[in-house]
């Protein structure tokens, strides 16, 4: 099939590359042309694993282009990709949705469906078939469907290849024939729906995701407090099957181009519908608290920051991406330095957002002995693998003083002890024996303030 997709970015650029991987002719729009134009050079302008070498395998059935009629004037299906970036009240900004839907109404010259990726909010999709109806050429017939991605960065490629459904939200007959016959090569089983129940679909899945992640957090708060294991807690919740394993790591929040940005938006939707979704607020403010979690536990150790060299390892939200949205690093790095600390950052994926955020106010480190070496506090903020099998004695022999505050339990808080670290996670028992000690007597004193103030009431 003649397949266009709006939009070069990280859905745009895996479902083009899959699509062609499966046998489909794609055309990819960008309104960027140094995005198009690093693309033809064969250059991917994001951080995916496996995406460039599908590109590069299916470059005879895979091109990019700034022309809109190039593009759309005979395409079969044409896909919207787009970014829907979140506005301050919560709600999400539409305007490359609406541009590119122009765009289309004024190149496409044969039937064709439009099929709406990019995350909008419920009735969008209702709302671009009344736009394309009334905008395009009278003889052409648009007909919209909505087909919601799902696919997490740094895993990107296989979610598409191998998603366990493929949501299409469609209102006609030849809609959902067209749809399943661009899909057939994929084998993936399919849930038909209408339009609004497929838009509402990715909401609520991706908000779920959220619920999880700030519930595991909020348990990992209380572990702390009682002196339990989150990392055995979540063991055995999540052998139940109502609940699995996934999503229940706990750790100083999510971050990302698409948790934070549905839950604000599902919660914003709900809102101007006279409806106060309370579960989703609660994720939404627990995930805020959540992270800030290590500046808190580094305050305990050395107190303020001001003049303090502080090694931060990991910028991305997560392993696997160069993504740095919403990302509990960045957030913290600025308060370090507003604060005065000395900060100095490693990554592997992300240092070039790192430094074009920040400038000279940070260290961007190419390797994490640089990053530790001669700190007074190193943080963890994201897991990958280099992180994961660091050896815990060169932190002794690296920093000022071996204390390592890890969002990501990434150690096991014993050996962290052994190598004689000054080591505290999330939700798991500190290793540090003093310290256990005092957090111990803190909690006895909260203890037992609470009593005789209720006694005396």
């Amino acid at each position: 099939m003649k397949i266009a997709i709006a939009g070069t970015g990280y859905v745009g650029l895996v479902t083009a590359a899959c699509l062609a991987d499966k046998g489909h002719d794609v055309t990819c729009v960008d309104v960027n042309e140094e995005k198009i134009r690093l693309l033809n050079e064969g250059i991917v302008p994001i951080y995916e694993p496996g995406l460039d070498s599908l590109i590069q395998r299916n470059g005879v059935r895979l091109r990019f282009t700034t022309n809109d009629a190039e593009a759309y004037r005979w395409a079969e299906v044409i896909m919207i990709a787009v970014g829907t970036p979140p506005q301050p009240d919560g709600s999400v900004r539409l305007d490359d949705v609406w541009g590119a839907l122009r765009r289309i109404a004024g190149a496409a010259e044969r039937d064709c469906l439009v099929v709406i990726k990019s995350t909008v909010p419920v009735g969008t999709g209702d709302e671009a078939a009344r736009f394309l109806a009334e905008n395009g050429r009278p003889e052409v017939k648009f007909d919209v469907v909505s087909n919601p991605e799902f696919l997490s960065q740094g895993t990107a490629v296989r979610d598409t290849l191998q998603a366990p459904r493929i949501v299409l939200g469609v209102d006609s007959d030849r809609a959902e024939r067209v749809m399943k016959k661009l899909y057939a090569p994929f084998a993936l089983p399919y849930v038909v729906t209408d339009r609004r129940s497929a838009e509402m679909i990715k909401y609520a899945a991706n908000v779920f995701l959220a619920l999880k992640i700030s519930y595991i957090n909020e348990i990992a708060n209380v572990c702390e407090l009682v002196g339990a294991d989150i990392q055995a807690v979540a063991e055995g919740i999540g052998m139940d099957p109502r609940i699995g394993r996934r999503f229940l790591r706990a750790g100083v929040g999510y971050g990302g181009s698409c948790l934070p940005k549905d839950a604000n938006a599902l919660y914003s939707l709900a809102a101007s519908h006279g409806y106060s979704l309370k579960t989703v607020w609660a994720a939404i403010d627990v995930n805020e608290k959540q992270k800030w979690k290590l500046l808190d536990k580094a305050r305990l150790h050395i107190g303020d920051f001001r003049n303090r060299t502080v090694a931060v390892l990991g910028a991305a939200f997560k392993p696997g991406t160069d993504d740095v949205r919403e990302s509990p690093a960045l957030a913290n790095i600025e308060r370090l330095i507003a604060e005065g600390a000395d900060v100095r950052v490693w990554d592997p994926a992300a240092l070039g957002h790192v430094s074009r955020r920040f400038g000279d106010a940070v260290v961007c480190c190419e390797t994490m002995e640089e990053a530790i070496r001669g700190a007074d506090v190193c943080f963890i903020f994201t897991e990958w693998p280099a992180v994961l099998q660091f050896d815990l004695h060169r932190y002794k022999t690296l920093m000022n003083r071996p204390i390592v505050l890890d969002g990501r339990n990434c150690y096991d808080p014993k050996q962290a002890d052994a190598a004689g670290l000054i080591y505290e996670s999330i939700g798991r028992p500190v290793g540090h024996r003093q310290l256990k000690v005092d957090r111990a007597v803190d909690v006895l004193q909260c203890a037992s303030a609470a009593f005789f103030h209720k006694q005396s009431e």
